[in-house]
């Protein structure tokens, strides 16, 4: 006899699938499909997101229904292991897979509330679940007296899976809305995270992440830090069997905007110094980076200004580890992880020989690109409202519906064509213009000098021959996909493909050339 019969398989194979799966790539509710067949429940079009806050609580039916099989199925399958039914090394497998996925659920309310406790207070509390886990998972995996696939150390298991929620809530709670283009966001963070691969990721890759970088790209204002405080808060943690507590309960994280230090405080700001370095260094202070610990993460916002002799010293950094205090010859460990972002278009940088190469590769090991407003709601115009209420209750609290029917209505009204240079940012500053005047009239002015043109610069430039040919590729680029409002369209024209055309198209070119071409057509002709 088999351990598992046809349709007992067919659902284990499936489950083992699932637990596996990125939560956020739309295949996760094919496979969930499959597991529950007619008695799946199907969402509406705009549940996507709505999907998350039901997991967060109750859960909902199909994650309920999965949950319940999965308990049933693995009670039978470890009686029939206690009998001494033979079972093949792939039934094993499925086996451990569909005990891991059992075991998983009742550990999420209680992580759910130490997550908010540690984010709130910093209070660091024992695992009330540890011992009932630890009773179960012996009974699942030592009763049997079979060699399972994987030798599961329950400590570890148990960390994992505190790391998985923290994931799953830290990429809800920073990254909202419904387009597309941020369900590839999600999806990409979630990799950022724990690779493409979760099954490797659980065996090798969980303490070794902090040696891959992370870069984030994006217009000003689309979510940059949001994204690498998603990464950064959720990193592995052990689990302490003595205290039965994370010893780091959420991880660490240094946000540093290098643009808004002077140039001369920046080196002391990331590596520290010792009292007499400089004029005014009355002290030892620690930098960023010693202050960062081995599960932290220290974010570099806007690295494209960090000078050249500073990104020799980051790059010894991501390349050793080691790093020296301003005036002191000790060399000292960093320990943790690096997340940098920059709106500025790199290669661009580079090729003017403002940005190292080298840095930039050490830097490139991992690599997101944030959507602007603007191509999430070119993508799907119905998610205007629900971004709008999920700022609301940045600004106001949970008693934040009402203000947001008052500025989706403004915006429907007087700003429907409105293309939203100031991505995130601006639509709070919306928000509370509304809520302090009940309107928001936006700046549509340039962001360069006054009576600046972008097209008559073009014109002019490539008229005198300034222009690299570099540099003449990629504001041309820009010009045309302004023109047009489609990569694909607008590599038709150019005769290449919209991937290429895509990566030489710089942001800020993008949004003063549009401003250009709405301001000679008129108002109303400003692409959404």
């Amino acid at each position: 006899m088999p351990l598992l019969s046809t349709e007992e398989r067919r659902f284990a194979d499936a489950l083992s699938r699932f637990s596996r799966c990125n939560p956020f790539v739309p295949e996760r509710d094919e496979v969930m499909r499959e597991l529950l067949g007619e008695a799946f429940v199907e969402r509406g079009d705009r549940a996507y997101a709505q999907r998350f806050d039901r997991e967060l609580g109750d859960f909902g039916p199909n994650l309920t229904e999965i949950w319940r099989r999965t308990h049933d199925l693995a009670k039978v399958l470890r009686s029939r292991l206690q009998q001494g039914i033979a079972a093949t090394p792939r039934e094993l497998a499925l086996y451990e897979d569909l005990d891991l996925y059992h075991l998983y659920r009742p550990q999420l309310h209680e992580f759910d509330r130490a997550i908010s406790s540690a984010l709130e207070s910093g209070e660091v509390k024992p695992m009330h679940r540890w011992e009932p886990f630890r009773e179960e998972f012996g009974q699942f995996f030592r009763s049997h007296g079979r060699t399972l696939p994987s030798d599961h150390d329950p400590a570890h298991v148990f960390a994992l899976f505190y790391q998985l929620r923290r994931g799953f809530y830290h990429i809800h709670q920073n990254i909202y809305g419904s387009s597309a283009a941020i369900a590839r966001l999600r999806a990409a963070v979630w990799q950022s995270i724990f690779t493409h691969d979760l099954r490797r990721y659980s065996h090798t890759l969980y303490d070794r992440m902090g040696d891959n970088t992370l870069l984030i790209t994006g217009p000003s204002g689309s979510g940059k830090e949001l994204v690498a405080r998603a990464v950064g808060l959720s990193r592995y943690i052990p689990f302490n069997e003595k205290t039965k507590t994370f010893d780091n309960f959420t991880g660490s994280f240094h946000p540093v905007n290098l643009s808004a230090i002077p140039g001369t405080l920046v080196e002391s700001e990331l590596f520290g110094h010792v009292k007499g370095a400089f004029t005014g260094a009355v002290r030892d202070r620690k930098g960023q980076l010693a202050q960062c610990d081995v599960h932290g993460t220290v974010f570099l916002d806007e690295i494209g200004e960090l000078e050249p002799s500073l990104q020799v010293k980051l790059l010894r950094v991501l390349e050793s580890g080691e790093y020296q205090r301003v005036g002191e010859t000790e060399l000292r460990h960093f320990p943790g992880k690096v997340i940098a972002a920059t709106n500025r278009d790199l290669g661009v940088e580079r090729r003017a020989g403002r940005f190292r190469d080298d840095l930039f590769y050490r830097l490139c090991s991992d690599m997101i690109v944030t959507p602007s407003l603007e191509e999430q709601l070119s993508e799907s115009p119905a998610n205007l409202s629900d971004i709008v209420l999920f700022v609301a209750r940045q600004v106001v609290g949970d008693d934040a519906e009402e203000l947001a029917e008052d500025v989706t209505t403004w915006i429907d009204k007087h700003l429907a064509d409105y293309s939203w240079p100031g991505n995130f940012r601006e639509l709070e500053q919306c928000v509370r213009n509304v809520m302090i005047r009940r309107e928001y009239h936006p700046d549509r002015t340039p962001r360069d000098d006054v009576g600046s043109d972008p097209l008559v610069e073009l014109g002019a430039a490539v008229t005198t021959g300034e222009l690299t040919l570099d540099q003449l590729e990629t504001r041309y680029a820009s010009l045309v996909y302004a023109q047009t409002g489609s990569y694909r369209e607008a590599a038709q024209r150019l005769d290449c493909d919209w991937r290429t055309l895509k990566s030489k198209i710089d942001a800020d070119s993008l949004n003063r050339l549009r401003r250009a071409l709405a301001a000679r057509k008129g108002p109303s002709s400003m692409r959404p």
